[in-house]
């Protein structure tokens, strides 16, 4: 079975999610910070009027915070638990398509650190893509930080 991945950079790391837990790519634009959260919340921005907050993707993966390109910074906007969420991105890449026999397990070193957010490493040619599940990405404890924000 095929199915469609938005790829994207984080640190010059190429990402991939399942299109349809994807609303859409936006530009980025500059977070109204919120104190007193954790530093992978970025902040809250207007997205057609809702209130939106933002996850920054490479502080929640400990990434050095190496200010890529600021202009091809992107935020993905995606739907958790029936709420808008924003991931902040390094750069968006494509749309891929790509058959199970394209992707394999992560590697248990993986899987050990990053509590089962990475479900697969897809493979196009040389390129190795890691493919993500959102609904993952934050614990349980996280998620009820980022929606109070919401409340």
């Amino acid at each position: 079975m095929e199915r469609q991945y938005v790829t994207f950079k984080i640190s010059n790391q190429e990402f991939g999610v399942d299109i349809q837990n994807v609303q859409e790519i936006t530009n980025f634009v500059e977070c109204t910070q919120i104190p007193n959260t954790p530093k992978f919340i970025a902040g809250i921005v207007n997205i057609r009027g809702t209130i939106t907050p933002v996850i920054d993707l490479k502080e929640r993966f400990n990434y050095n915070n190496d200010d890529n390109d600021e202009k091809n910074k992107r935020i993905i906007i995606a739907n958790m638990e029936e709420k808008q969420i924003g991931f902040m991105i390094d750069d968006a890449s494509s749309v891929l398509t790509l058959n199970e026999n394209q992707i394999d397990e992560p590697p248990e070193i993986i899987f050990q650190n990053n509590d089962n957010f990475v479900i697969g490493v897809g493979k196009i040619e040389e390129k190795l893509i890691q493919i993500l599940d959102l609904e993952k990405i934050l614990t349980v404890e996280e998620k009820e930080e980022v929606f109070k924000i919401m409340d």
